[in-house]
């Protein structure tokens, strides 16, 4: 009975350790890493001031304040993700997956270096590359964290400029409005302009006349005596002022 209970025990053993050595190949078949060189080597290609290696700055309690989040593995595995993401976004380049991309280098005050790899070729990926994919899509990966430009820093990378904002308004509308305005002023003045010169002509005859009637009433004093040679009124002269000469002339 034991000889029997060993021989099951040693068949038993023998099954579990095939068993394991397939699902072994399995993952190293699916794993994005060369396992003949070792996960090693690629953390060595993460390093500070490696080529093609990033480095990135978060300001979360400045950005947050009180509602600031702790920097953990889980917001390095959503960095992981976006960055991922966004590699995906590069033509040849879809195939990315999120273990494709380390992390090294990680400080409390949340700086750290990263660089994304290609597992087929043992390389990282051209720097060039990764800025492109990152200013593309820097608008998702600022949100994905609740930052912006100056809070999470890709330090290589110079700040993208925010997209145009569509007016709420359409351009033509304005246009047309500022044309109109302009005509109503315009037509506004011309009438303005009109009632002002039909108020001069209507006061310009009554102007003449009342000059003429000061200066035919105009008296002239001689010797403190006022005397008004003319009889305007009648159209006679004066025969007071009239010399002999003047009495004698006939008409």
């Amino acid at each position: 009975m034991s000889r029997v209970a060993k021989m099951s025990s040693c068949c038993y053993n023998e099954t579990k350790r095939q068993q394991h050595h397939a699902r072994r190949s399995k993952v190293k078949e699916a794993s994005p890493l060369n396992w003949e060189l070792g996960p090693d080597v690629y953390l060595q290609k993460c390093e500070s001031d490696a080529e093609n290696a990033f480095k990135v700055r978060l300001s979360i309690r400045t950005a947050l304040g009180d509602k600031a989040y702790a920097w953990d593995t889980n917001e390095e595995y959503l960095f992981k993700a976006m960055m991922a993401f966004s590699m995906r976004k590069v033509p040849n380049r879809e195939t990315t997956e999120i273990s494709h991309v380390l992390l090294c280098n990680v400080t409390r005050r949340v700086s750290f270096w990263f660089v994304v790899t290609d597992p087929t070729k043992n390389y990282t990926l051209p720097a060039d590359e990764i800025q492109s994919a990152i200013r593309m899509n820097r608008n998702r990966i600022n949100n994905a964290f609740s930052l912006n430009d100056q809070t999470l820093e890709f330090l290589k990378i110079p700040s993208t400029f925010a997209p145009p904002t569509d007016p709420s308004v359409p351009i033509w509308i304005i246009v047309f409005g500022v044309v109109f305005c302009i005509v109503i002023v315009a037509i506004t003045l011309l009438v303005l302009s009109g009632i002002r010169q039909r108020r001069r002509k209507n006061k310009g005859p009554s102007e003449v006349d009342d000059t003429e009637d000061k200066s035919e009433n105009t008296i002239t004093i001689e010797n403190g005596i006022p005397c008004d040679p003319l009889d305007t009124k009648g159209w006679h002269i004066n025969d007071t002022f009239m010399t002999e000469d003047e009495r004698l002339t006939p008409l």
